[in-house]
């Protein structure tokens, strides 16, 4: 039987949560609207029509939440803090009451014994900068590192846990190249350009950081996936590697000083080429002190020659009659353990922390509580394969779960529920799942 001590004494054990999907008072107390509360409104963009104004009421509620993170026997809450919040229009005027919320917040973690880990950029771009093309635009970059100074020069003092942006592909490729994600944006010059001011900003981010504040561990995240082909012919084997380039190196690679992957695919040798240049490249570096991985699935992948440039198509867990989650994902621990190791192989990577892992089930809700048998199975297969990868030497210094609480899963709405703690969003009642309990015990261990 798995055991949290197997870990060490000095392995990190926390939850993860984002401004958006959490805070509620969407646009109250001087709060700028974000892309998501724009987006959320338009029709058809959010299942059921779900809307940001109330989510989890965490904004009124972040004592007894913070209070419970310690109680499952947390050490560490990771939360984001949303930028619109601090600066209405992105950049230029600051909102005191905005600033002095995530000061309260960082006091009741500390307070509670917990260590903050706060995410920069967790998605919800100030509406003002979008106005004027957000990620696509140069200019976000002058507005990015502005946001990122207020926040070192206001919290550096109390928070010394950093972590740039969440999952740079993930925003990049779903709002600005297939448009279901905020702000809907579609097409490759959008991505592309998306991509290179994300890529600099996620640098800049960390030498403002280092220059701002003392001692801190500044890391960024990475949503990655272990790309598997569906056959070993050699169209598989081609598509495959360009959705691995795009998921799992686009990213990394520029940061460590490596520039962008090639990968021997003409669209993203001529973007890697188009920024090869000393200048380019070594603005897009920056020395981590830790990379976050966040990984939830693997992805099957056949040769399609129907999709555009990519010419690559995803085989479902369901269709190969493989387990999964309520989101179609496909369970598999290994797939795990694979990609932890694929990200180990580069040398300049110091430390590995799992900065998100879970699933989304349907849990059944009776009188004596909230069961999730499923997820409590699927964080024992999928710590048990993170365990391997530590013993054989790997430098993994913690793991966060996603997430606290059920909240607004972005597209899915309050429909896809990954918390440890069941919210009723009509009543904001927090009922501990079976799954926090386990963890709580787990914890102990």
């Amino acid at each position: 039987m798995i055991k949290a001590s197997d870990f060490g004494n000095d392995f990190s054990w926390g939850v993860a949560v984002a401004a958006a999907q959490i805070e509620g008072a969407a646009e109250l107390y001087g709060k700028g609207l974000s892309i998501w509360d724009t987006f959320s409104k338009r029709s058809g963009k959010i299942k059921k029509g779900h809307l940001l104004q109330v989510t989890c009421d965490f904004y009124h509620r972040y004592q007894e939440d913070i209070a419970l993170v310690k109680n499952l026997g947390f050490d560490v809450f990771r939360f984001s803090i949303s930028w619109p919040r601090i600066l209405p229009f992105g950049q230029g005027q600051v909102n005191h009451e905005g600033v002095r919320f995530y000061h309260d917040v960082i006091d009741a973690c500390l307070l509670n014994g917990l260590i903050p880990y706060v995410t920069l950029y967790h998605w919800d771009l100030p509406e003002a900068l979008e106005e004027e093309g957000g990620w696509t635009a140069y200019a976000v970059n002058h507005a990015f590192n502005e946001f990122v100074s207020l926040c070192a020069r206001e919290y550096g003092d109390k928070v010394k846990n950093w972590i740039v942006l969440n999952e740079p592909f993930g925003f990049t490729s779903l709002g600005y190249m297939l448009g279901v994600h905020a702000p809907g944006k579609t097409g490759l010059t959008n991505f592309f350009s998306a991509v290179h001011h994300t890529a600099i900003a996620q640098a800049d981010g960390g030498r403002i950081l280092r220059a701002e504040v003392s001692g801190a561990n500044i890391g960024t995240s990475f949503s990655c996936s272990e790309i598997i082909p569906y056959t070993q012919s050699e169209s598989d084997l081609t598509a495959a590697k360009r959705v691995d380039c795009l998921m799992n190196r686009l990213f990394i690679e520029p940061a460590l000083g490596m520039g962008y992957p090639g990968a021997d695919w003409e669209v993203m040798e001529k973007f890697s080429i188009q920024h090869s240049t000393w200048r380019h490249t070594e603005r897009l570096t920056f020395d981590f002190d830790f990379i976050g991985l966040q990984n939830y699935f693997p992805l099957t992948i056949k040769y399609n020659a129907f999709i555009p440039v990519v010419q690559a198509w995803e085989v479902k867990a369901k269709n190969r009659k493989k387990p999964h989650t309520a989101m179609g994902w496909e369970v598999n621990a290994g797939s795990f353990y694979n990609i932890i190791k694929q990200f180990a192989a580069y040398p300049n990577i110091k430390k590995l922390m799992i900065t998100e892992n879970g699933a989304a089930y349907q849990d059944k809700i009776t009188d004596s509580g909230i069961h999730d048998a499923d997820r409590i199975t699927y964080f024992k297969l999928y710590l048990s394969a993170l365990l391997k990868a530590k013993n054989e030497g790997l430098n993994i210094s913690g793991y966060m779960a996603w997430t606290l609480m059920d909240n607004f899963e972005w597209a899915e709405g309050f429909n896809a529920r990954f918390g440890l703690v069941h919210n009723d969003f009509k009543t904001q009642k927090r009922t501990v799942k079976d799954s926090g309990n386990w963890f709580r015990e787990f914890l102990k261990s």
